[in-house]
């Protein structure tokens, strides 16, 4: 009995471990599919919650309160150090401005960590991007398409000044406002942005990835023609596998997916626009740039040059950095930004 019982002891194990092995793969690819679909569904909440709240500086409120971490975060006392040498900066106002494509949803991270150490950062829709209702092909020109920036700007105290960050395409919404209003900003950010000289376009700065402007409005597959295929292409957007390979690639999977529920088509007209830039208005600005040396839409060298042709007052560097910092850097885009505003 006890020799039938030992035997059957040892059958059993086999075939449990057989099943445990084939049971082990499933539970494995369960939970892939799991975390997947975990992703999928917190974009789609993410890109739900912005439908009913505009973006104010808030964001990390909405998104859930950054103060519980503080107790846990062992870059607490760092922090707070740098909390510390804040308190006496003058200017706190940050305004991020998205690139092509984008939102105010792209700096759920850099607003976060931001409002933790007192700064007052606010992420804005540019006209038919985000949660704005405009029709993106009504969008002609680069006033249009910066509107939301230049009403902030119109809006501010006459003593109040505003520090300005902008993403990719929106660096030339950068020079636009630092053309007209120099007097309401303190610095300019230009992260792997079209930091545009006078008298050029945009779309220049992405000429060596994208083909010159006139051969991209004659042969992208890319265009959008808003008004009829008998009329000017009105805007673009890059196939979805694309833009993960030009924008994300060093960039996390939920923020890929986020993305890639949120963007919107670019308005043509204002990346075509050439910029008059005048040395007393848009020269008197002090501009820093930061540089991401992973980047695939804006690569290094492109990114080296803007600096060489049109020089900022301070270059700064993200290694391992894809064009879309704010994802795949976080962390190293906040430090950067933090020393920035501590400049004098």
């Amino acid at each position: 009995m006890g020799n039938s019982f030992i035997c059957r002891t040892k059958q059993d194990t086999k075939d449990n471990g057989s099943r445990s092995k084939r049971m082990g793969r499933s539970q494995r690819k369960m939970l892939a599919e799991e975390e997947l679909l975990h992703r999928q569904a917190l974009s789609m909440a993410l890109h739900q919650h912005q439908l009913s709240q505009r973006f104010d500086g808030s964001m990390s409120r909405r998104i859930g309160s950054t103060s519980s971490r503080r107790h846990s975060d062992p870059l607490a006392n760092i922090e707070k150090k740098v909390l510390e040498s804040l308190e006496n900066i003058k200017f706190k106002r940050i305004v991020l401005v998205h690139g092509e494509g984008f939102g105010a949803w792209c700096w759920y991270k850099t607003i976060a960590q931001l409002e933790e150490v007192g700064l007052l950062p606010t992420a804005l829709d540019l006209t038919g991007s985000g949660i704005d209702l405009t029709d993106t092909n009504s969008v002609t020109t680069l006033a249009e398409y910066s509107k939301p920036l230049i009403q902030y700007l119109e809006n501010l105290p006459e003593d109040e000044k505003v520090i300005l960050v902008g993403h990719s395409s929106g660096g030339a919404c950068l020079s636009y406002a630092l053309e007209h209003f120099p007097e309401k900003i303190s610095k300019a950010i230009f992260l792997c942005a079209t930091m545009v000289s006078n008298d050029q376009r945009p779309f220049d700065v992405f000429a060596e990835e994208l083909g010159s402007a006139e051969r991209f409005m004659q042969e992208s597959q890319f265009l959008i023609y808003g008004n009829g295929k008998d009329k000017p292409p009105t805007g673009f957007m890059f196939e979805k596998q694309l833009m993960k390979g030009l924008y994300f690639n060093q960039s996390l999977t939920k923020d890929v997916a986020l993305a890639m529920v949120s963007m919107r088509p670019t308005p043509l007209g204002p990346i075509m626009e050439k910029l008059s830039l005048s040395p007393k208005k848009y020269g008197t600005g002090r501009r820093f740039y930061i540089q991401t040396l992973d980047d695939r839409a804006l690569p290094p060298d492109v990114q080296e040059k803007l600096v060489r042709e049109n020089p900022p007052e301070g270059v700064f560097k993200i290694k391992g950095s894809d064009h879309c910092p704010f994802f795949s850097k976080p962390q190293s885009l906040h430090k950067i930004l933090v020393e920035i505003v501590q400049i004098p």
